[in-house]
C-alpha cells in the first residue's frame, strides 16, 4: 500500500511536459489523464490531416485543419474536465522552448516522429537535467526508453539508423529498382519542374536540337501551349535522355538497354488529343486529381503505359492550370494528390524503359511517402509502456528503470521485452563531452562547409557559435550588430587556413550552441583528398554516430532514400538502435534459437530500413545475455 501510495502521491505532483500529439501522443494524453497526472503541457507544430484519423482517436473529420495540440486537449478535458492541459501549437525547437522552459518539468515524454527534434529534446533535458521516456513505433514494432543524466545513456549515446543511398549515377542512369526510379521521379524530375528553379539539379537539361545551348528545356517558352510543353518534357526526359544514356556503349555491356520511350509511342495521336475530359469544371474547390480528370477510380490498379503516360501528361498541365502560383515552391508531399500521381506516373514510365515492374499509386505512394502503416495498438501498448517509466521516474526507482521492446513475433514467448538502461557512454559527445575529429582539407574547404554539413548537419546544432582558440570566428542568431554579422559572412566564404585565426591540421575548434546549452571540441585532421563516392561531403567527422540528414540534395554524388528511422506515416518510428558491440543482436536470429537465448554467439547489427522500399528485414535488436542477468554495463 505504500507504494501504492508513493505512485499516487507522485502522479498528482508532477508536472508533465509531452512533446508530439500524433499515434503516440493521442493515447499518450489519454492514459496520463487516466492514470491521475492532473498538469501536462503539449508541444505540437502539426495541424490534423485526414489521413491521420484511422489512428488517432482524439480527432474527427471536423478537426480536419486545426492543431493536433489544442483539438487533444479539448477531447480529453471532455471527460477529465478537472485537470489542467496546456497547448502549444509551436516547433519544440522554437527559441520560446529553451532550458528554463524544461527546468519547470518533472519528467518529458517524446511523441516524436524525427530524429531532429529527438536529438535537440535531448540535448534540452540534459542541460535542464530532467528526465526523458523517449518512445516510438513502426508497424508492429515499438519501444520506450529512459534517459536521466548521470543514471542512463542519452538519446545519443548510440549509434542511429543511417538511410539507404544509392550512387547519382545509378538514379540518373543505370536505375534497377523501382525505388531508383522514384527518386529519380521526386528529387530530380519533380523538383526540377516545380521546385526551386535555382536549386542544383542532376537532370540533363539541353534538347536534341540545342545540345549545345544553355537553354533549360523545362523552360516553358512564352507562346507555348500547355499540351505542347507536357509532350515536349515528355520526349525529353523518357525519349531523348535514353537515347544519349544508350549512346555510351561502354555502360550496357553487362546491362539490359533501356527503351527509348517518345509519346507518339505510348499514345496514338487521337489519344493525346482527347487525353481526360471528365474534369468537373463547375467545381472549382475539387481538389485537383488527374486521376479524376481521367476517370481511374482505384489507386490499387497497376497502370498500362498509356495510362501513366495520360497521367503524366495532365498532372504536368493542372500544376501550371490550377496551382501556377505554387510552382516554383513546391516540394513533394506525399499527403498532395496531384503530387503523388505525378511521381507515380512519371516512376512508372520510367520503370517501363528499363524493363523494372510498374507499381500501383498505393504502392508508389509508400515509396516516395516512406509511408510504414501506423498501428493503433502498437501505439496504445507503447503509451501505456511510457507511463509506467515516467512513474517509475517520478518515484526516483532508478533500479527498476527498463528499456522495453515490442515485438512483432514472440521472442522467448515474450512480446514485450524489457531491458535494463545502459550508462552513459563515455565517448558521446553529447553526455560526456568527448572531443571529435574532423578530416577535411583545410586548404581548399570553407568555413561554410564545415558549418552546414557537419555543425548543423551531423551534430545538429541550430544555432552554432565557433571559436578557434580565443578567437570568435563565428555565430549564428539573433541580436547581431551589423558589423558583428558582416565579418562572420566573410569568414564563412574563407578556407580554413585563411580565417583570422588559421585552422591548420592539430587546430582545436570549440563550437556551442547556447539554446541547446550544448558545448563539444572538434580535433582538426588535414587530409588532401577524399573518395568523392565513398565521402561525398569531402570531409569526414571520426566519433560520432548521429544520423545522416534525410534530405535529398539536387547534386550530390548519392541519393538518399527512406528509411524507418524517419518513416512519415510511422508514429514516433520505432528505432531499430545499432549494435553495441557483443551486446545486441538481431531479432530474427533470436526467433531462430531462442531456445538456447544464453548461449547465442556474438553478432553485428545493421541498421534497418523500411519495410516498404526494400526486401531488408526489419532489424530490432535484443542482448545477447538474459535480460534479468545481465551484467556488462548495465545500471547498477
Amino acid at each position: 500500500m505504500a507504494s501504492a501510495a508513493s505512485s499516487e502521491e507522485a502522479v498528482k505532483a508532477a508536472k508533465v511536459l509531452m512533446v508530439g500529439a500524433g499515434g503516440i501522443g493521442c493515447e499518450l494524453l489519454k492514459t496520463l489523464a487516466l492514470s491521475g497526472f492532473s498538469d501536462i503541457h503539449i508541444i505540437d507544430l502539426d495541424t490534423i490531416e485526414v489521413s491521420n484519423l484511422n489512428r488517432q482517436f482524439l480527432f474527427r473529420q471536423s478537426h480536419v485543419g486545426q492543431s493536433k495540440a489544442k483539438v487533444a486537449r479539448d477531447a480529453v478535458l471532455k471527460f477529465r474536465p478537472n485537470i489542467n492541459i496546456t497547448p502549444y501549437h509551436a516547433n519544440v525547437k522554437d527559441s520560446q522552448f529553451n532550458v528554463d522552459f524544461f527546468k519547470q518539468f518533472s519528467v518529458v515524454l517524446n511523441g516524436l516522429d524525427n530524429l531532429d527534434a529527438r536529438r535537440h529534446v535531448n540535448r534540452l533535458c540534459l542541460a535542464a537535467e530532467v528526465p526523458l521516456v523517449e518512445s516510438g513505433t513502426t508497424g508492429f514494432l515499438g519501444q520506450v526508453t529512459v534517459h536521466v543524466k548521470g543514471k542512463t545513456e542519452c538519446y545519443e549515446c548510440q549509434p542511429k539508423p543511417v538511410p539507404k543511398s544509392y550512387p547519382v549515377c545509378t538514379i540518373t542512369s543505370t536505375p534497377s529498382k523501382f525505388v531508383h526510379c522514384i527518386v529519380w521521379a521526386k528529387d530530380l524530375l519533380f523538383a526540377k519542374l516545380f521546385g526551386d528553379k535555382n536549386q542544383d539539379n542532376d537532370l540533363n537539361v539541353h534538347s536534341k536540337d540545342d545540345s549545345s545551348s544553355k537553354t533549360d528545356v523545362f523552360e516553358r517558352n512564352v507562346d507555348e501551349g500547355l499540351e505542347q510543353y507536357a509532350q515536349r518534357v515528355y520526349d525529353h526526359v523518357f525519349g531523348y535522355n535514353i537515347e544519349t544514356a544508350l549512346s555510351n556503349e561502354e555502360t550496357w555491356k553487362n546491362r539490359r538497354k533501356p527503351n527509348p520511350i517518345y509519346i507518339r509511342d505510348a499514345l496514338p495521336e487521337d489519344a493525346v488529343q482527347q487525353n481526360g475530359r471528365s474534369w468537373d469544371h463547375k467545381n472549382e474547390e475539387q481538389e485537383p486529381s488527374a486521376m479524376v480528370f481521367l476517370g481511374l477510380r482505384n489507386p490499387q490498379e497497376i497502370w498500362s503505359l498509356a495510362d501513366n503516360s495520360r497521367v503524366f501528361l495532365e498532372a504536368l498541365k493542372l500544376f501550371f492550370e490550377k496551382r501556377e502560383k505554387e510552382i516554383g515552391n513546391l516540394i513533394f508531399d506525399k499527403d498532395d494528390q496531384l503530387a503523388v500521381e505525378f511521381v507515380a506516373a512519371a516512376a512508372n514510365i520510367r520503370a517501363s524503359s528499363f524493363g523494372i515492374p510498374v507499381h500501383s499509386l498505393f504502392e508508389a505512394k509508400g515509396v516516395a511517402g516512406n509511408i510504414v502503416h501506423a498501428v493503433a495498438t502498437t501505439n496504445a501498448i507503447i503509451a501505456g509502456l511510457i507511463v509506467i517509466e515516467a512513474i517509475k521516474v517520478l518515484k526516483g526507482d532508478y533500479q527498476n528503470y527498463r528499456m522495453t521492446y515490442c515485438l512483432e513475433h514472440p521472442a522467448r514467448k515474450m512480446l514485450l521485452m524489457p531491458v535494463e538502461p545502459f550508462e552513459p557512454n563515455k565517448s558521446c559527445y553529447v553526455c560526456s563531452e568527448t572531443p571529435l575529429v574532423l578530416e577535411v582539407n583545410t586548404k581548399t574547404s570553407k568555413l561554410r562547409e564545415v558549418i552546414e554539413k557537419v555543425i548543423k548537419n551531423k551534430l545538429g546544432m541550430n544555432l552554432p557559435l565557433v571559436m578557434v582558440g580565443a578567437t570568435l570566428v563565428f555565430e549564428d542568431g539573433d541580436g547581431l550588430e551589423p558589423d558583428e554579422a558582416a565579418n562572420y559572412a566573410l569568414n564563412l566564404e574563407k578556407v580554413l587556413a585563411e580565417l583570422p585565426a588559421p585552422v591548420v591540421n592539430g587546430t582545436k575548434l570549440t563550437v556551442e550552441d547556447f539554446q541547446q546549452e550544448l558545448k563539444c571540441s572538434i580535433n582538426i585532421k588535414h587530409r588532401d583528398e577524399f573518395d568523392e563516392e565513398k565521402e561525398p561531403d569531402g570531409m569526414v567527422l571520426v566519433g560520432w554516430s548521429g544520423p545522416v540528414d534525410q534530405q535529398v540534395t539536387s547534386n550530390g554524388d548519392k541519393r538518399s532514400v527512406p528509411s524507418s528511422s524517419s518513416a512519415d506515416d510511422g508514429d514516433g518510428t520505432a528505432e531499430d538502435i545499432s549494435a553495441k558491440p557483443g551486446m545486441k543482436r538481431k531479432l530474427n536470429e533470436i526467433l531462430e534459437a531462442k531456445e538456447n537465448f544464453d548461449a547465442l554467439k556474438k553478432s553485428d547489427v545493421g541498421s534497418s530500413s523500411a519495410q516498404v522500399v526494400d526486401d531488408d528485414d526489419d532489424d530490432l535488436v535484443m542482448f545477447d545475455e538474459d535480460p534479468k542477468q545481465g551484467k556488462k554495463k548495465r545500471l547498477q
